[in-house]
């Protein structure tokens, strides 16, 4: 069985510690004690270490070695309109085992009202699900998961790979859309809209600035689920470039 991995603010002197809440929560619920390996992250490179003191509120570690990280091949942004927030934080959540590098929310013209400013309050609750589920996913690094922006900044990006998820027919399908050797693009960027589908202005405006419209099949999709298929396919896909 694999190690549990958890990721500390930082590793001085060969040396990390887990405080208050969390150390509990380590302490309590998964019954860590002293003498326990387990592996660590300080979003920069990964170790083995072993736990030198395990009690309420905290957690402390002595590093062993360092581990070899994972090969990513690609740098994956989830670039998604505001939707329900319940579905948008499975999502996230998702999206963060899949291994997705950045998480952009953004307000589209469909978006519910209201959501664009009460996800300004939600930037810790969402940065705290993609840290547990880089923690459970066994993560290197911890996923960016940016403030919300107006749907026009995201449009400038400048990502190698620009797709935007289309429900439109004549909309090719997201695999005819990845290059051949994708792992030679050092970026995609996958456009995901809101619950109620682009309106004809902001599809026009994605095309008009490079993005690809791509489709998932034949059959409607709610965003989340579409965002999730999304980035499994773009992912799996970079991940043969590199075995071919």
């Amino acid at each position: 069985m694999a190690r549990r991995r958890f990721f500390v603010p930082e590793i001085r002197r060969g040396a990390a510690e887990i405080t208050g809440g969390d150390a509990e929560h380590l302490v309590r619920v998964l019954r860590v004690e002293a003498g326990q390996r387990y592996e660590l992250s300080d979003n920069t490179k990964v170790y083995l270490a072993q736990v030198e003191t395990a009690r309420k509120g905290l957690v402390s570690f002595q590093v062993i070695e360092e581990v070899d990280k994972k090969i990513i091949p690609i740098a994956v942004t989830l670039s998604a309109a505001l939707f329900k927030f319940d579905h948008f934080e499975w999502m996230i959540e998702k999206a963060t085992e899949l291994g997705v590098a950045t998480i952009r929310p953004f307000e589209s013209i469909r978006s519910e009202r209201g959501l664009a400013q009460a996800a300004a309050k939600r930037s810790s609750r969402w940065e705290r699900i993609a840290l547990e589920a880089s923690q459970q996913s066994r993560r290197d690094h911890l996923p960016v998961v940016e403030k919300t922006v107006p749907m026009a900044s995201v449009l400038q990006s400048e990502a190698k790979v620009r797709l935007l998820l289309d429900e439109l027919p004549q909309a090719r399908p997201i695999l005819a859309c990845l290059p051949g050797d994708l792992q030679a693009e050092s970026s995609v960027e996958v456009l995901l809209g809101p619950e109620g589908g682009w309106t004809e202005e902001e599809h026009r405006s994605a095309v008009d600035r490079g993005w690809q419209p791509c489709s998932l099949g034949n059959t409607v999709l709610r965003a989340e689920t579409a965002g999730i298929a999304a980035l499994s396919i773009v992912i799996a896909a970079a991940l043969s470039s590199v075995e071919r």
